[in-house]
């Protein structure tokens, strides 16, 4: 089960999980028909329930979702599944937001939408947080402390009471990226960026914890765990978009075993190195 990409409703893939199996879920879901994903539906409140139970205590869940806009007013299905998940039992540990840099324009009466939700769920208190941490703007400034709000705290002080502002600090909770063919993430229509699955598995979970996808896709999650020495398990109905995933997967996995075959010949080399360097010594 582990390590694999399964082709089947992820409904039966969690059917054959223990309870508290999963450490972490990065996933967005079809929604108010914005993605198409070949025709396929799925009941929504069943794998909201599914996922509470395989999820550890301190496990978290990372919904990417938006809202279509029908008849001028946004369906708000975002919210209504945010809630849902809390009647699950799910804390709404974090609202953040999926900043799309380069969002299409449309032709309306509204400002352009270029965002979408990140609901951080977690199953109580979530036992890892890795923080990002983002280089500061005003890094190594000194700023009057009169003139400072709280948002600076975690900075030093100086005698004077002015405050002198870190290289780094800590992350918003709004994340920005690039869409679209630079997201490499192969011929699937509806890809969020390798970055931001990338980001949430540094963020919520640890080397070897096992990452879950219940709507894979073409793999990104899959693939961005392995590249960060996860175990992943992914469930995607569409056949087609397996391959994909598979064929992407199988890359990571090629580099792995090279980079592993490598340390192993270099290994081989310095054993060999020190066994003539001994013998030579007597």
């Amino acid at each position: 089960m582990i390590n694999k990409v399964h082709n089947e409703n992820c409904l039966e893939t969690m059917s054959r999980m223990e309870n508290a199996f999963i450490d972490l879920t990065v996933t967005s879901p079809p929604y108010d028909n914005l993605r198409n994903y070949n025709g396929y539906e799925f009941d929504f409140e069943a794998i909201a329930k599914e996922l509470f139970r395989v999820t550890k205590p301190g496990g978290v869940v990372v919904w990417v979702v938006g809202d279509a806009t029908i008849k001028g007013s946004e369906t708000g299905t975002s919210f209504k599944q945010a809630l849902f998940f809390k009647e699950c039992g799910f804390n709404l540990h974090d609202t953040m937001i999926y900043q799309k840099e380069n969002y299409v324009p449309l032709t309306h009466n509204r400002y352009e939408q270029s965002f979408e939700y990140m609901f951080i769920l977690s199953k109580g208190k979530p036992k890892t947080f890795n923080g990002i941490k983002r280089l500061s703007k005003l890094a190594g400034k000194s700023v009057n402390r009169k003139n400072t709000n709280r948002a600076l705290e975690g900075s030093t002080r100086n005698r004077n009471e002015s405050t002198i502002i870190r290289k780094e600090k800590l992350a918003p909770n709004i994340f920005k990226y690039v869409i679209g063919k630079k997201t490499n993430n192969g011929n699937h229509t509806a890809a969020f960026p390798e970055q931001l699955a990338n980001d949430h598995i540094i963020s919520w979970s640890n080397e070897n914890d096992i990452v879950y996808d219940p709507f894979s896709g073409s793999g990104t999650t899959a693939k961005m765990s392995r590249v960060n020495n996860r175990r992943y398990i992914a469930s995607e109905v569409s056949e087609e978009y397996c391959q994909i995933a598979e064929e992407r997967l199988k890359s990571v996995w090629d580099k792995i075993n090279i980079m592993s075959y490598n340390r192993r010949q270099n290994w081989n080399e310095q054993r060999r190195v020190y066994s003539i360097s001994r013998n030579r010594a007597f």
